[in-house]
């Protein structure tokens, strides 16, 4: 239960020493991550319309390999936990050599838009999406 995204590192995401700045590493995993959410079909605005944001409550990043300007890099999302928290895996790879760069995790719990409570489990819609995406395999 994957996602793969294919980014050309942009000049302006690196700083004088031509590295990608290290903030720019969250926003590879959101592109990464949207992308997944676009395969089950539970995307931020399928999200909003039943009912839940979703925000972003923990993140993690390990910096094992620079990556610089005009790499050409992939970004893998893989969804590791869905019944209490969505927990998303990164991993970020030279796309030439196949070396991995990177690697990272977020987790994120629904919140009831109307109460503003979190929730402790997972919505039903969330289970429903997975279970009709046909690359679910529940572990």
């Amino acid at each position: 239960m994957f996602a793969d995204v294919i980014i050309d590192v942009p000049f302006h995401d690196v700083d004088s020493m031509n590295v990608v700045w290290h903030g720019h590493y969250i926003k590879y995993f959101e592109i990464a991550r949207c992308h997944l959410l676009n395969q089950f079909n539970y995307n931020y605005n399928d999200m909003l319309a039943s009912g839940y944001l979703w925000p972003v409550i923990e993140s993690y990043v390990r910096y094992a390999h620079g990556i610089i300007f005009d790499q050409q890099i992939r970004v893998r999302a893989t969804l590791k936990e869905w019944e209490n928290r969505l927990k998303i895996e990164y991993q970020i790879f030279d796309v030439k050599t196949g070396k991995r760069l990177t690697k990272g995790f977020t987790s994120q719990v629904a919140v009831g838009i109307e109460s503003k409570e979190m929730c402790f489990q997972s919505p039903q819609i969330l289970i429903d999406c997975l279970q009709a995406w046909p690359e679910f395999k529940p572990v």
